[in-house]
């Protein structure tokens, strides 16, 4: 009996140390949503769950146990043995076995069914309770406000409702199954099931599996009708849903099969009395030839030998549906399709009226501009910067992008003995500040001109910032405990550091010792539980990178693959864009990387760097997923409005989706079911080299979307767009061009312009060809190369204006034993001229007026005017003048802009003849 009672009470040991284990990360959880202010967030999540599984253990528990205890009872093995089997128990290890010797037979196999039960309806449980939220859009979908072509249900139907269905089917047949093999189990260890007698199956055992398999036809025959709607996500490599054999065969053969797996069921039942095995085994067979026989022959053979032969002319109708609700699921009909003239007018003034888009033509590739922000900006060791981001801002009164960087702290670059975890979780908590920089001026130097740099951060024309501490960011994955007795390192100031203390009200309170062995269990660090510098007053921050804690608190939300940084009102805070999705939308294509048929960008999510507060804002309050989850969680969301007006000026259409749109956008840019079938305008993106070094490097890659400052033809201001040039399929001539606005009002807008089809317009691979055989350029890249330097190739830019394409690539020297690119020429193309200068000014002075065609050319005096004294005003023009040269070597449109503006006038007063207006150069074109 001692070992009996060691047995059980290691048995009930181990089960209370599991329901510690969650019942400490509940609390964990729950300490955290509280902290972050989403509380209601955590116990909506707990209580469904808790509430599937309950119900699932529940109903699968009493489900097993009945029908192993009826199996068990029905045996007639239990008569034939003894009461009780003689064996003494082992003591030297005491197990479930061991304890069962003792017992009566009968007892023994009660507690076996009545154990194994419990341990199948737990994992079949645990399963389905991730399934939690497809029960909450079950119960609390919006309606979509569209209806499907074919059953005319509302897409809400099959959104939320359908996918309920359908996992609640498979629990039942699953549970079923189970049922089906553990009393099949139990029948053949008592020898009441062996196949390889004449007579397999006692009768008591055909009557049971009569009644189960008749259970298992009746669930079968509701599968068969729930089949019936995923006909609609059925994909015959022409279309996409129901297609002509998917209505005219396989819905009424669905049909079919759901009356005859009725009806076996209804056999199956009368077979409990008449107990024939030969009829149990032949309403098996009768169902898995009928569905062989009806779902995959005969619908291969009508698809091959009656709609092939007509496919077009049967397949018209359902083309057309996949077309129209593809375009729904992906929002592609918001694009808006204008013709692009693709002229070669652009002049002097044309630049000047578009200086907005000129001044703001990308440079700088992430690459290289990250390289130069870690050489000159980590300051120390244990800062980097992960990557840069792409954005504008009000600048000295000018509409201008910029790239910035945040300098996050990377504690596992500190030297190898610093690595205390004193210093990796006390000291060394934070990053510090942002580095900025324009998109397209540089120094002399050919290294970028910092808006913001150093620590703590210094404005030269950027944004002031008073909160720089970054706490919370893209690669925040340890946790960090702040207002110790350790003092926290702030930044580095010469030879000796300042420190500080944290004063936000991120993390969760240490103020108990209950708390500090919770926290010490949680990470599996003892160090949190001894160490003298946590006191009463201590806050421990985890869960701090961007995506982990946005995932946590909403994982229902796809995110988007780059949060990105925002200076506003002095303080730094992370935008992350956020999808709603589902692979049930009706007739519409599904993208296998993107494992979704529908996506919406529904969510703007601002995340705060320094306290980690987490707002989620609805961008698109029709889309009925989003909708759905209001309903669920309402204090969760947030309408746009409610965001501030500075970070509201910083949202931008997030690239994931753009990407996607534009993915599905090169076929279902095809309304026309003929074209669209054979395929006659297809699209693709175009090809760039593969390598940025050097020329001639392999093609193959594809470009991606890039942001850019542009003025669209007909609009009267310059916004920020997201786009992406189009090719023909296996063709490299552009043919279009797409452009996503990000710019309220008009953020979400979509534009297609399409190119004329009697234009022959360079792709960008082409342009890259004729950059390569461009000899003086060639020539000078293999010079550079001979010299000891790397060349660095950028990517090559598509920059509309106006009615024109112009191609604009930088070129970057970077020396073979450093680690600095130097931005060293610009390339540009237009029309059938390429040039290389060493600034984007001179590179389009060059391409379109000669030597210098954005200055006026100098007064030469002649005749009797010769002799005439200078007038001290053309002194200053001449001052001007040369002002306005330096500016434009360096880049300075702006400042070019100002001093031309000077030249003119006086060149008007001394003419005696005032010109037109000028052009404002300080700010972009109102």
């Amino acid at each position: 009996m001692t070992g009996n009672r060691i047995a059980l009470a290691i048995i009930l040991v181990t089960a209370c140390l599991i329901i510690l284990h969650f019942a400490f990360y509940l609390l964990i959880d729950w300490l955290w949503f509280s902290a972050i202010g989403f509380s209601n967030v955590f116990w909506t999540m707990l209580e469904t769950k808790l509430a599937l599984f309950c119900a699932v253990f529940t109903v699968s528990a009493i489900l097993l146990w009945l029908n192993g205890s009826l199996a068990n009872r029905f045996t007639q093995q239990g008569e034939r043995l003894p009461a009780v089997i003689p064996i003494r128990a082992s003591m030297s290890a005491p197990t479930f076995a061991s304890l069962s010797l003792t017992l009566p037979l009968r007892s023994r196999w009660r507690l076996l069914i009545a154990g194994a039960s419990l341990a199948l309806a737990a994992v079949v449980a645990l399963s389905e309770a991730g399934n939690w939220d497809v029960v909450l859009r079950f119960f609390y979908q919006a309606p979509f406000g569209q209806t499907d072509p074919l059953f005319g249900l509302d897409i809400g139907f099959y959104l939320f409702a359908l996918p309920a269905l359908i996992a609640l089917k498979n629990w039942m047949l699953l549970a079923l199954a189970l049922s089906i093999l553990s009393a099949g189990a139990i029948y053949w260890a008592h020898g009441d099931l062996a196949f390889d007698k004449p007579e397999p199956a006692r009768p008591w055992v055909v009557a049971h599996g009569s009644f189960l398999f008749g259970l298992l036809f009746l669930i079968q025959a509701w599968s068969y009708w729930l089949d019936r709607f995923l006909l609609l996500y059925d994909d015959n490599s022409v279309v996409v849903g129901a297609g002509y054999t998917d209505v005219h065969v396989e819905l009424p053969a669905l049909w079919a099969l759901a009356g005859l797996a009725s009806v076996l069921a209804l056999v199956s039942c009368i077979n409990i009395r008449v107990r024939s095995y030969k009829v149990l085994a032949g309403s098996v067979t009768v169902v898995v030839g009928s569905w062989l026989l009806l779902t995959l022959a005969l619908p291969i053979l009508f698809q091959r030998l009656y709609v092939k032969p007509n496919e077009l002319q049967l397949e018209t109708p359902y083309l057309e549906r996949n077309i129209s609700l593809t375009k729904q699921a992906y929002n592609l009909r918001q694009f808006t399709v204008k013709l692009f003239p693709a002229e070669q007018g652009l002049t002097f003034q044309s630049l000047q009226e578009n200086r907005a888009t000129i001044d703001n033509i990308r440079l700088w590739d992430y690459q290289p501009l990250l390289d130069t922000y870690a050489q000159l900006q980590e300051i120390r060791t244990y800062y980097r910067f992960y990557g840069v981001d792409i954005d504008r801002y009000e600048l000295g009164g000018s509409y201008q992008q910029v790239m910035l960087s945040p300098r996050e702290l990377a504690p596992y670059r500190l030297q190898s003995k610093a690595q205390t975890w004193v210093n990796l979780h006390l000291v060394f908590t934070h990053g510090d500040g942002v580095v900025m920089s324009p998109v397209t001026r540089k120094s002399p130097e050919g290294l970028p001109i910092f808006y913001l740099q150093d620590i703590p951060p210094v404005a030269s024309g950027g944004p002031d910032i008073h909160e720089p501490r970054i706490y919370f960011g893209e690669r925040a994955d340890s946790y960090v405990i702040v207002n110790g007795t350790a003092p926290e390192f702030d930044f580095p100031k010469g030879k000796d550091n300042v420190y500080g203390s944290y004063k936000g009200a991120g993390g969760v309170a240490i103020d108990s010792a209950l708390k500090r062995w919770l926290f010490a269990w949680y990470f599996n660090d003892l160090n949190i539980l001894l160490s003298d510098y946590i006191t009463s007053e201590s806050r421990i921050l985890f869960r701090r990178s961007v995506a982990d804690r946005i995932q946590t608190i909403a994982p229902f939300l796809r995110l988007d693959h780059d949060p990105y940084i925002v200076v506003s009102e002095g303080r730094l805070f992370w935008i992350q864009d956020a999808y709603t999705t589902s692979d049930w939308f009706p007739y519409a294509e599904r993208l296998p990387e993107a494992e979704t048929n529908y996506i919406r960008n529904s969510v703007k999510i601002v995340l705060d760097a320094y306290n980690g507060a987490v707002g989620f804002y609805v961008v698109d309050p029709t889309d009925p997923v989003i909708a759905t989850y209001q309903r669920i969680f309402p204090e969760l969301f947030k309408p746009f409005e409610a965001m501030s007006e500075d970070l509201q000026k910083h949202i931008r259409y997030p690239e994931d989706l753009f990407l996607i749109q534009a993915q599905m956008f090169r076929s279902y840019h095809m309304d026309n079911p003929k074209v669209f079938y054979n395929r006659e305008d297809l699209w693709q993106f175009p090809r760039q080299p593969t390598g940025l070094d050097g020329l001639n490097a392999g093609g193959g890659a594809r470009m991606a979307p890039y942001y850019i400052i542009m003025r669209l033809p007909g609009e009267a201001r310059a916004e920020f767009f997201l786009m992406l040039p189009m090719v023909p399929s296996q063709r490299e001539n552009m043919i279009a061009w797409l452009a996503a606005r990000c710019d309220p009002p008009n953020y979400g807008k979509m534009v297609v312009y399409e190119f004329p089809k009697d234009k022959l317009i360079y792709g960008p691979f082409q342009i890259e060809a004729r950059i390569n055989q461009n000899t003086e350029i060639s020539q000078q890249i293999s010079l550079w190369n001979q010299m000891g330097s790397r060349v660095i190739r950028g990517h090559l830019l598509v920059a509309p204006i106006e009615n024109s394409i112009l191609y604009v690539s930088p070129l970057y020297l970077r020396a073979e034993t450093g680690q600095l690119p130097e931005l060293k020429r610009v390339i540009a193309a237009y029309g059938d001229r390429v040039v290389m200068k060493e600034t984007l000014a001179e590179v389009l002075s060059a391409l379109f007026e000669g030597p210098s065609p954005l200055l006026p050319a100098p007064p030469v005096p002649t005749g009797p005017s010769s002799k005439i004294p200078p007038d001290p005003r053309a002194r200053e023009a001449l001052g001007h003048f040369d002002r306005a040269t330096t500016q434009l070597k360096g880049g300075d449109w702006s400042g070019f802009g100002r001093e031309l503006d000077a030249v003119r006038s006086l060149l008007e007063q001394l003419s005696g003849h005032p010109g037109p207006h000028t052009i404002s150069h300080g700010s972009p074109v109102k």
